[in-house]
């Protein structure tokens, strides 16, 4: 668990080493355009606290409009040191669905030990292709349950298909309120920032306050 404290002592030496992150940030803000520094980013990754079986090492690299992650991590027994440039192509978001489209480019895994391995052996033969990680993931045997579509170099994700998320009336109820005012333009990364890009549609507001109020009688 990260430590409030912590965190608040890191950012402020963030904001006193790079002053104009607040003029910036108020000037991003008035397009509806909110951003996190990487540097952020990589200190939560590394002082989050994690299980045996998390990523370990984790990297931010900025491609724009992508993001380079880079991670250590343990599959069937064999540990790997994987990295890809993850793009968001999609994003749709209401109080039925929850929609982001991804795209897993320039894939690379790299088999960390030389120890017997069926999946390191499969890797280093080169019989994997990686370059259409959908493929791949859409033959699982058992998805996870907000896989909605996979194909070639990108992966569909629907997070209200979760049964906990599904299930949450509040969520649906606050989605349902704000998303007829406030959607989501496109999550990207522009520079050093990871940027959220939100739209709005003022003149649905009357009608969301009316619902609002509704609501509360």
């Amino acid at each position: 668990m990260i430590d409030p404290l912590s965190a608040a002592s890191a950012f402020a030496r963030y904001v006193k080493n790079n002053p104009r992150t607040v003029v910036r940030a108020a000037r991003e803000a008035v397009g509806l355009r909110f951003g996190v520094p990487l540097a952020g980013l990589r200190w939560l990754a590394s002082n989050a606290g994690a299980g045996p079986r998390a990523p370990r090492d984790l990297a931010l690299d900025a491609v724009p409009p992508g993001l380079r992650v880079a991670a250590t991590i343990d599959a069937m027994k064999t540990p790997l040191r994987a990295s890809a440039i993850v793009k968001i192509d999609e994003v749709r978001i209401s109080d039925t669905e929850l929609r982001v489209g991804i795209r897993l480019l320039e894939i690379k895994l790299d088999v960390m030990t030389d120890g017997p391995s069926p999946l390191g052996a499969l890797i280093k033969s080169g019989a994997l292709d990686l370059s259409r990680p959908g493929d791949l993931v859409k033959f699982l045997p058992k998805p996870h349950p907000a896989l909605v579509e996979a194909d070639g170099d990108r992966i569909v994700l629907d997070l209200m298909k979760v049964p906990s998320l599904a299930g949450s009336r509040a969520l649906r109820r606050a989605l349902a309120f704000v998303t007829p005012v406030l959607g989501v333009r496109a999550i990207e990364v522009d520079g050093d920032h990871l940027y959220l890009a939100l739209s709005a549609s003022p003149a649905r507001l009357p009608e969301v306050i009316a619902a609002v109020v509704a609501e509360l009688r």
